[in-house]
């Protein structure tokens, strides 16, 4: 049984499974949103070209029942992300951590999305892709430059139901080395409905 297996069986164990959600994958284009996605659903890493056109995914995962929307990150798509809001459950947002160059942009995306009224109850994951790049910035050093600090809700405490605070946490990853990214979607499957 490999690692991935393994993960998605101790979800099922830890009781998260019979969950369901609606869960968009945003970030800058070459951000790690598709790879992610094909990871999730085949357990493979491809190289892929460009998003287009949003996937859509259906996947079942430990007992867990998301649908997948991944958006692609260039500037044309990005206008297309807003008619993605309405009933969404969770959103990934993937960052580039190797990549200091697109931090700025990334934040200003990330910020207009954590304003946006539709996703004001929506719970946030901020994934910080590809650690294992010798120039990957630090956790704390992506919740800085992300504009983060004082913002997250914290990995080991769930938000309750009509607090009025918005989950949102961060985590590091690299999803061709299969490092961080369960972690992440544990905690946002927390937030999921019963199916």
């Amino acid at each position: 049984m490999g690692w991935f297996s393994w993960f998605w069986d101790m979800l099922s164990f830890l009781g998260l499974n019979n969950k369901t959600g609606k869960i968009l994958f945003l970030g800058l284009d070459n951000a790690g949103k598709t790879t992610l996605l094909g990871k999730l659903s085949t357990d493979q890493v491809h190289q892929h070209r460009p998003t287009f056109h949003p996937n859509v995914e259906e996947l079942t995962l430990g007992g867990i029942k998301l649908k997948t929307i991944d958006m692609g990150g260039h500037i044309q798509a990005r206008r297309l992300w807003k008619d993605y809001f309405t009933k969404v459950d969770g959103v990934v947002f993937l960052v580039d951590a190797a990549n200091g160059e697109r931090f700025e942009e990334a934040k200003k995306e990330l910020d207009m999305l954590l304003q946006t009224e539709e996703l004001a109850k929506t719970p946030f994951v901020i994934l910080g892709n590809k650690i294992d790049l010798p120039n990957a910035i630090s956790e704390p050093g992506l919740v800085q430059v992300m504009g983060l600090t004082g913002l997250l809700t914290g990995k080991q405490t769930k938000v309750a139901p009509g607090s009025g605070v918005r989950p949102l946490e961060v985590y590091m990853c690299s999803v061709v080395k299969k490092v961080g990214y369960g972690d992440a979607f544990r905690w946002l499957s927390q937030y999921l409905q019963n199916a």
